[in-house]
């Protein structure tokens, strides 16, 4: 079967990297079906050729959207953490049962290989950095359901034959980052923060430390996924295997925008781990490496902003818009 002929379903499609993916796909000449509740993501995101459905990830009725499909990335989950810790059951209801309706409808449909997204946030816990694939330690509602996908995976690879692909991103920039929402990634706030004249805030003293992957890189890998037997049955960390400082990032993104703006620094927010590290060994074994740098991919999502902020995408861009509070941070 050539490439052209392969049928990739994809859920969460027109968030971040589920839209990301989709271009990705589309441009290596796949077939790309896109589900999305468009609760979070956005439809203009969504290339104009993939075969989209506004649907909930938790419907029976989207079984029938995976006939013929061989492949799917199951993407779509609640995952602000904050608003997870505030409705557990919710949380459990999307991430756990939805994923098991994802599953049991590929199962059902035959699908070759179901590559879904875990999350490095089962590592909350962790005392070991950079972490490996074999540390479990989740400590939050999100950490949870998403520990629970992993184990519903592991059953449906046991019991019914299915080949399983978990993925545990990292700290994922780049184009299309979600900076609506209440707690909008770092960089993105720092970019728009200096980029329309408010001030940035840090909380805390600028120390704690995140593992970047570009969504570029994360593409790579998810390629991968979909012909490659070394994955097959593996949990694999995308990080880029090193880590910095949000008063790294924030100072860079000074330099790269020509500006010396201090930030407001603020009371520190309890429970955040001080840093987050992934260890990639596994991933580099199966052929994968990291390839853009720190520099190049905050260029580029400058370039991405100024383009949004021209086109008055930003002006009217929810959360921030009103006066930060502790979940309007920029924390990760």
């Amino acid at each position: 079967m050539g490439v052209a002929k392969r049928k990739v379903l994809v859920t969460g499609v027109a968030g971040f990297i589920g839209s990301n993916l989709a271009d990705r796909l589309v441009r290596e000449g796949y077939q790309v079906t896109g589900v999305d509740d468009l609760s979070a993501g956005i439809l203009e995101q969504v290339p104009g050729e993939v075969d989209f459905h506004k649907a909930d990830i938790r419907s029976p009725k989207l079984a029938e959207l995976f006939e013929g499909v061989d492949v799917v990335f199951h993407l779509a989950a609640k995952n602000c953490v904050s608003d997870c810790q505030l409705r557990p059951y919710e949380t459990a209801d999307v991430n756990i049962l939805g994923t098991v309706n994802i599953f049991e409808a590929a199962r059902t449909a035959g699908v070759r290989r179901v590559v879904y997204a875990e999350s490095s946030a089962i590592y909350e816990g962790t005392k070991s950095l950079p972490t490996p694939e074999t540390d479990f330690t989740p400590q939050t509602f999100y950490a949870i359901s998403k520990a629970a996908d992993h184990l519903f995976a592991k059953a449906y690879q046991s019991f019914c034959g299915m080949k399983m692909v978990g993925l545990r991103y990292l700290n994922v920039y780049g184009p299309r980052q979600d900076y609506r929402r209440a707690v909008p990634p770092v960089m993105s706030a720092f970019i728009i923060n200096l980029l329309t004249g408010r001030e940035p805030r840090i909380f805390g003293d600028g120390a704690k430390r995140r593992d970047f992957i570009h969504v570029d890189d994360v593409n790579d890998f998810h390629l991968l996924c979909i012909e490659s037997e070394g994955v097959v049955n593996g949990v694999f960390n995308l990080g880029s295997g090193v880590n910095h400082s949000i008063q790294e990032i924030y100072d860079l993104t000074c330099e790269l925008l020509g500006t010396k703006v201090a930030p407001q620094y603020l009371p520190d927010v309890p429970g955040e781990a001080l840093a987050n590290l992934g260890d990639i060994t596994r991933a580099r074994s199966v052929g994968w490496k990291p390839r853009v740098n720190l520099e190049s991919g905050l260029r580029g999502l400058i370039e991405y902003i100024r383009t949004e902020i021209a086109a008055g995408n930003v002006a009217g861009a929810g959360t921030l818009q009103k006066p930060v509070t502790e979940d309007d941070s920029v924390r990760v």
